[in-house]
């Protein structure tokens, strides 16, 4: 097979001589100074996307769905490109509001708030609460009684729509822990129940289907369903979610955001009385700016059955794969160009069979111990869903940009792996 294609890569991705370089900095080198496992991000890639949905969809229309990728340095970036920052935990608004960005500037989700997170969010003034179940309706009543005010709500609202993407992250059918059903009438009465409640301000509608969708049919589907019920309810704001999917995969290609913006500003004409339309989209913001790289430590060569190619991360750091047979390529950022004509299974360090990143993967035959392989658009659910499974400490972070190179997320120590323990004294 041919070397990995350009379209999976960073925006501002070069070779020479076969050598990757990423915002200036060359990749082989970033792994010998930083170590590995590694996250590299683009940090031109990340503002190139917000300013392309800014873009495409207008002023205050874009709310970067953190669960993607979230730290300090991303929520300022994402602020300071004029996006709203969707959080749906206390920790997720920690984060944010630590970042520095206005709490004005969140936006709060959750199928189940805590009463400690909606006190949260609700003393620190969040752009609204997207809110999610009858007995969420309760908990606000309960804190409003109790003197805090009445937030901003969107009602998030189960469409009905199914989309062709991995059920775990499906999430618009009538079958779903999130939102309110249309189809059996909850989503009416929890209208009603909001315009009649003196413990919100009821401003809007919300929806999301699924992540990962590559079809843009699917979007403007729900989006003609949501309108119908928005045209109804005659409320100012209506926000369609996000969930476009990206390229992980040479043969794959997926919508940019501003194709995604046009189905969706397609779908919408007919909406009623000056609604504003808002998005939340974070995958496509950040998956394909990133790299993740790790350095082989065996080369295990099974004659007749297979070959495994061992790294220093796996499953704590992209579980993406096992937890949804997620595909990924692989390439040698010092050999960029190289053919990849072996066959292999690339896995990680941890004690299960089951901790595979790639299955199917296709590397240069002269693949060796030592060598630093990369994984592209590692961006979205690495670093956020990562874990100290066998106590394997979490990697750094990077931006580059330039030519510079900054760390942005420290790589765990030891230390920290046991700083939350409690020893008795003796």
């Amino acid at each position: 097979m041919s070397a990995v294609s350009r379209h999976l890569l960073p925006d501002t991705a070069r070779t020479e001589q076969g050598r990757l370089a990423v915002g200036g900095v060359d990749v082989h080198d970033l792994a010998q100074r930083f170590g590995t496992p590694l996250f590299v991000y683009d940090e031109a890639h990340l503002r190139s996307r917000c300013r392309e949905a800014v873009s495409a969809f207008g002023d205050d229309a874009v709310i970067y769905a953190t669960k993607a990728f979230l730290c300090g340095a991303m929520a300022r970036l994402a602020h300071e490109e004029g996006l709203l920052l969707d959080v749906a935990t206390g920790g997720e608004l920690f984060v944010a509001l630590h970042a520095g960005v206005p709490a004005d500037r969140c936006v709060m989700h959750g199928n189940n708030k805590s009463v400690a997170e909606l006190r949260e969010a609700i003393t620190a003034g969040v752009r609204h609460l997207v809110v999610d179940s009858f007995d969420e309706l309760d908990r606000i009543d309960a804190l409003h009684s109790a003197g805090l005010p009445a937030p901003r709500v969107q009602l998030r609202i189960t469409p009905g729509v199914y989309v062709h993407t991995h059920e775990y992250v499906s999430t618009g059918q009538n079958d779903s822990k999130f939102g309110f059903n249309l189809a059996n009438g909850d989503a009416q009465r929890a209208v009603e129940r909001a315009r009649a409640s003196k413990s919100l301000e009821l401003v809007g509608l919300h929806c999301h289907i699924g992540s990962n969708v590559f079809e843009t049919e699917n979007f403007t589907k729900a989006a003609e369903v949501m309108v119908r019920f928005a045209n109804e309810c005659r409320l100012p704001e209506l926000t369609l979610g996000g969930g476009l999917g990206v390229a992980y995969l040479n043969g794959e290609h997926a919508p940019t955001i501003t194709e995604w913006a046009s189905a969706l500003r397609a779908a919408t004409k007919q909406l009623q009385g000056g609604v504003k339309v808002m998005v939340e989209p974070g995958r496509s913001i950040v998956a394909a700016a990133a790299l993740t790289l790790y350095e082989v430590g065996t080369v295990k060569q099974i004659p007749g059955v297979r070959t495994y190619v061992a790294v220093d991360g796996g499953m704590s750091d992209n579980p993406r794969p096992v937890l949804y047979g997620s595909g990924y390529e692989a390439f040698v950022p010092s050999r960029t160009d190289a053919d990849r004509t072996m066959g292999a299974r690339i896995v990680g360090k941890h004690c299960e069979s089951g901790d595979v990143l790639i299955s199917e993967a296709v590397l240069p035959a002269d693949i060796r111990v030592g060598d630093v392989i990369a994984t592209p658009v590692t961006g979205a659910y690495g670093h956020s869903m990562g874990s100290n499974y066998n106590k394997v400490p979490r990697p750094a972070v990077v931006f580059v940009h330039d030519g510079a190179a900054r760390i942005v997320v420290r790589r765990e120590t030891y230390d920290d792996l046991v700083r939350n323990d409690v020893t008795d004294s003796v």
